[in-house]
């Protein structure tokens, strides 16, 4: 029997192989249904399986919740961790009705419960209000996203909280933003700027920015696809860190989509 070490852990191609499906079918499989708001994501492991991961919540009527995560670690491991953390925002979201501190205070004691002291996970999640254009956000220790409004003004979403599991006394500040038609927001974790050339030079937020700013007439989904493309042809196709982007785009409000 053929056996891989990943991180430490052996496991069988077959395995992995089971382990990088469950893992897609974690990943949203279509974006939410908005009149001012096209959403789009994407995600792709260094290795077969990784510890990103991208959501789409959702939290009612003309509400949806955006998050973005990053498990430390790589491998097999993190996507365990990946799955619980994902799973745990997934069955408190419903508590962001009233407060989007109260889940993320849940959902930081539960991981920091079922987790080894040195693991943790950056996080942005954000509240967006369809009707009143309105994301309440918190970032947990997270890359700050970028948030490109409509004259090209780059406004970043800063940490409102540390990360998560580490402490189990824990707690967060809650921000705000309104997002006018044509603004764009790009979430994205540290394998995309970190990524490394050849020579080994950081792909870094500044070619991040000028990377978003050439495909903005993309939909948002395609727009996500694109820029993971542009950072890996700077790697030469070598990944060091799982590559995952969401992109979020204000429109002019219509219908919600099918």
């Amino acid at each position: 029997m053929q056996l891989i070490m990943t991180t430490g852990d052996w496991v069988t191609p077959e395995d992995l192989e089971v382990a990088r499906q469950v893992q897609a079918r974690l990943l949203p499989q279509g974006t939410p249904r908005l009149s001012t708001l096209d959403c789009g994501g994407f995600c792709l492991p260094a290795r077969c399986v990784g510890g990103d991961f991208y959501d789409f919540l959702d939290l009612g009527p003309g509400r949806v919740g955006l998050a973005l995560g990053d498990v430390s670690g790589k491998g097999v491991s993190a996507a365990l961790m990946m799955a619980s953390l994902q799973a745990l925002l997934r069955s408190h979201c419903y508590e962001a009705v009233d407060d989007v501190r109260t889940p993320l205070r849940s959902v930081n004691r539960l991981f920091y419960q079922c987790t080894a002291p040195h693991h943790f996970a950056t996080l942005f999640f954000g509240d967006y209000d369809d009707s009143a254009r309105r994301l309440r956000y918190v970032n947990c220790g997270h890359n700050p996203p970028l948030l490109v409004r409509e004259g090209g003004r780059i406004e970043r979403l800063e940490p409102t909280a540390t990360v998560l599991g580490l402490f189990d006394d824990w707690d967060c500040d809650v921000d705000e933003v309104t997002l006018g038609a044509g603004d764009t927001l790009l979430l994205y974790s540290d394998g995309v700027v970190e990524a490394k050339d050849p020579l080994g030079q950081e792909f870094g937020e500044k070619r991040l920015i000028e990377s978003l700013a050439h495909r903005l007439h993309l939909p948002a989904e395609a727009a996500a696809q694109a820029l993971a493309a542009v950072v890996e042809k700077f790697s030469g196709h070598v990944q060091g860190d799982d590559l995952t982007l969401l992109v979020a785009r204000a429109e002019p409000r219509t219908a919600a989509r099918a």
